[in-house]
């Protein structure tokens, strides 16, 4: 929560480095799968984004924190690339996250999900509705598209997938599971709800506009009917950290600057070496992906709110105001860590602090009513990517253990993922390389058979 490049708290984060201290209309194209081959899509609706705008438009963030040119523009986000969208990417203001567990035992049929999503997703990112659409359609029929989505624009729409350990115990993949796709061990003052951790896969969907990425993941969900089912899912808003380093910094619940070195897109250095995986990490197919930590953290805003301008500050090891580091006057003057108090958030969560650790993070702010007992149910949905997870999130979180921070919060979810590479063409899909029957399957091409 702070020096937004490590920490997985809330500002800082020092792990990015050290201010990370912590177009169209939608419609139907020639390309369009039949529908009545896609009628499987059609399942049971499901109850998602009740609350998309609630927290979101009750807590209305400054316009000088969002890139108004981008977001007014509406702009689509290319989907096909080396790596996925959604990482580096310039981060929007809007959050779904979902974690699905997988139910079918059939691997043909996941794969063809698969195959379908990647379709599906290509659709929305450009602006266009899935399928043939909301209307027009087989009377007989559910539409292929559920509609809430016509009109808008494609906001920057992201959708970035990632699979959890436990999917390596099914489809005999036991042996591509990475090295570095760890469980996390349990960190000192986690509360840990089952209902809302672990996941055999996830699907992060940013955008400016949260009825994009609401209809983003409820379009998925519903592809998926039969085959995999939401485990549980975060709405959020007003991004924590960003990745536009010429951006004013974004401010978490607890008011501070979050994420004031954060690795920006532009810094190819910086990104090749903590968050891309490398030939030399392995295994072949995550070649050019990364590996991703979630964690809903929770904060208790009422008992921070009660607490001194002074002790806020020493917590964090920033003024409230500038955010500027203890004896400094600015923001991204360089902070002298032995100036703050031992267990100061920045100091703890700074690379310096941590061997180096570094992590881009894309948190974004939620708020989800109360508690039953007039608390808000609000915090930080915490999202760092990484090049390992065993020398970026592990490390730092075990460093925060002695942080004057976790007074005031409490991690009370968890996961972790390993995020493919991107998808490079028309032809490929969402985890070709790790599903072909070649397990030397390269990137680069796109006709390796499929299991």
């Amino acid at each position: 929560m702070t020096d937004t490049t490590n920490t997985t708290n809330t500002t800082d984060t020092t792990s990015a480095g050290e201010g990370a201290e912590t177009g169209g209309t939608r419609g139907a194209d020639s390309r369009a799968p039949s529908r009545r081959s896609l009628i499987g899509w059609g399942g049971a609706g499901l109850a998602l984004g009740a609350a998309a705008a609630g927290g979101a438009v009750a807590m209305a963030r400054n316009g000088d924190d969002a890139e108004p040119t981008a977001a007014a523009s509406g702009a689509a986000i290319a989907f096909h690339g080396t790596n996925q969208a959604g990482i580096a990417t310039p981060v929007q203001d809007r959050l779904h996250f979902a974690a699905f567990d997988v139910k079918t035992t059939d691997r043909a049929a996941f794969v063809q999900l698969l195959k379908d999503w990647t379709e599906a997703a290509r659709r929305m990112t450009a602006g266009h509705a899935v399928g043939e659409g909301a209307y027009g359609g087989l009377a007989e029929a559910p539409p292929d598209d559920t509609g809430e989505a016509l009109g808008l624009k494609p906001s920057r729409l992201t959708l970035t997938i990632g699979f959890g350990p436990s999917l390596f115990d099914r489809f005999d993949l036991a042996d591509r599971r990475p090295e570095a796709l760890v469980e996390l061990p349990k960190f000192a003052g986690d509360n840990l709800d089952g209902n809302r951790s672990g996941g055999d896969l996830c699907v992060q969907a940013c955008a400016d506009d949260p009825q994009v990425a609401v209809h983003a993941i409820r379009n998925l969900a519903r592809i998926g009917f039969g085959k995999v089912v939401i485990r549980w899912s975060q709405l959020g808003f007003g991004k924590t950290s960003s990745t536009t380093p010429e951006a004013q910094t974004p401010r978490n619940l607890m008011g501070f600057k979050d994420g004031t070195r954060n690795i920006a897109g532009t810094e190819t250095d910086r990104l090749k070496k903590f968050v891309w995986v490398e030939e030399k990490d392995g295994p072949a197919w995550m070649v050019g992906g990364s590996y991703l930590v979630a964690r809903r953290i929770r904060m208790n805003i009422e008992t921070w709110d009660r607490t001194s301008l002074q002790e806020q500050e020493d917590i964090f090891g920033r003024d409230k105001g500038e955010g500027a580091p203890v004896g400094k006057a600015k923001e991204r003057d360089k902070p002298f860590l032995k100036a703050m108090k031992p267990d100061a958030h920045v100091r703890l969560a700074h690379p310096d602090t941590n061997a180096g650790a570094t992590l881009l993070r894309r948190g974004y702010s939620f708020t989800d009513g109360t508690d039953g007992l007039g608390r808000l149910d609000a915090g930080l949905f915490f999202l760092a990517y990484q090049r390992d997870v065993r020398k970026g999130f592990i490390p730092v979180q075990r460093s925060l253990a002695a942080d004057a921070l976790n007074e005031y919060i409490q991690h009370v979810g968890s996961a972790v993922f390993a995020v493919p590479p991107g998808v490079r063409d028309k032809d490929d899909w969402w985890g070709r390389a790790l599903f072909s029957k070649d397990s030397k399957v390269s990137q680069s091409s796109t006709n390796s058979k499929e299991a």
